[in-house]
């Protein structure tokens, strides 16, 4: 089959189609791969991100063409990232994405889903409704991601909220803020990105270089999402003291960060990882969280250089890999 493969650089090869039987054939599937979309996850991982090795990619549709499960066999899918050991004191909380032997689609030692073909657990597949769109499907996991950070804090309307970055991750938390109608200011770049939010709940404030003093130490919650350290800082600056930080960036390399803020503020750090795959694909059906005017450009696998250069400006960028 052909896959992108990465090894300190990207490269097209030509290597042997995944064996379920090398797997669990009675534990997981054989997916063909019909769309996957570059994150900044991806680009990170081209600059070193966890030292990956293997077949990137981890924002994926496709159908299930072999599987011991009736109810996924032929079936349009996506799939949640994070494989758990299933015997470790984290699995056996139910805390799979904290599992002490994970293993992450595309990220830490699983291959992923920039391949024609790839393998998952059954338990991380998900069935796609009809009227979900293949481009709407890539953005399950990053749309269960930002739904995620409903569970890192209470939010009330006594509360000011902030989220840092106008980025696909900072506009998909924005997005389901104003789906659940909980009021914020979006701190970001692009004034033209937030044409596709409503101005009811969001406030957007263009902040190319300072932020004004206007803000300091004014909000209650800042999410975080700008995808480098410098978004941290800003978030320092921002969150009133006893405030809390959502933390959603992950990036290449080990910038230092001024944490005595921290302290002196009693400010609380809170990581944001994955999310629930079930609240992202209601939304989707629902159509409560509009995600296609994320999509610009497709790409095929072959054209790999263009589509990550792309995706380095882009909004969403997709590779088109197979057909249902």
């Amino acid at each position: 089959m052909k896959a992108l493969f990465f090894d300190k650089k990207m490269d097209i090869r030509e290597i042997k189609k995944p064996d379920l039987e090398d797997f669990g054939i009675n534990t997981h599937s054989l997916i063909k791969v019909i769309k996957a979309a570059i994150c900044d996850t991806d680009l990170e991982i081209t600059k070193g991100y966890m030292g990956f090795k293997g077949i990137p990619g981890h924002e994926f549709v496709g159908i299930v063409k072999q599987s011991n499960q009736e109810q996924l066999l032929g079936k349009r899918v996506v799939g949640e990232i994070n494989i758990g050991c299933g015997q470790c004191d984290m699995c056996n909380k139910g805390l799979k994405k904290h599992c002490r032997n994970i293993r992450v689609i595309g990220i830490d030692n699983w291959d992923g889903a920039f391949a024609e073909y790839m393998v998952l657990p059954n338990e991380n597949l998900h069935v796609l409704p009809g009227n979900i769109t293949d481009n709407e499907a890539v953005f399950v996991e990053p749309l269960a991601a930002a739904f995620q950070v409903l569970e890192c804090s209470e939010f009330n309307s006594d509360k000011l909220i902030g989220v840092l970055g106008d980025g696909k991750l900072g506009l998909l938390i924005s997005q389901v803020l104003e789906s659940k109608q909980i009021s914020h200011i979006l701190f970001g770049k692009h004034p033209d990105r937030i044409a596709s939010l409503s101005t009811k709940y969001t406030n957007f404030k263009n902040h190319k270089h300072e932020f004004s003093s206007e803000f300091r130490k004014k909000f209650d919650i800042i999410i975080e999402a700008t995808g480098n350290s410098k978004g941290l800082e800003a978030g320092l600056f921002l969150t009133k003291p006893t405030g809390t930080i959502i933390l959603k960036s992950t990036y290449a390399g080990n910038d230092g960060v001024n944490l005595s803020p921290v302290v002196v503020n009693e400010i609380s750090l809170v990581g944001s990882r994955c999310g629930n795959f079930y609240e992202a694909i209601e939304a989707l059906k629902n159509k409560s969280i509009n995600v296609l005017p994320f999509v610009d450009s497709e790409y095929s696998l072959d054209s790999y250089r263009e589509a990550f250069e792309h995706a380095k400006k882009s909004m969403k960028t997709i590779f088109k890999i197979g057909k249902e």
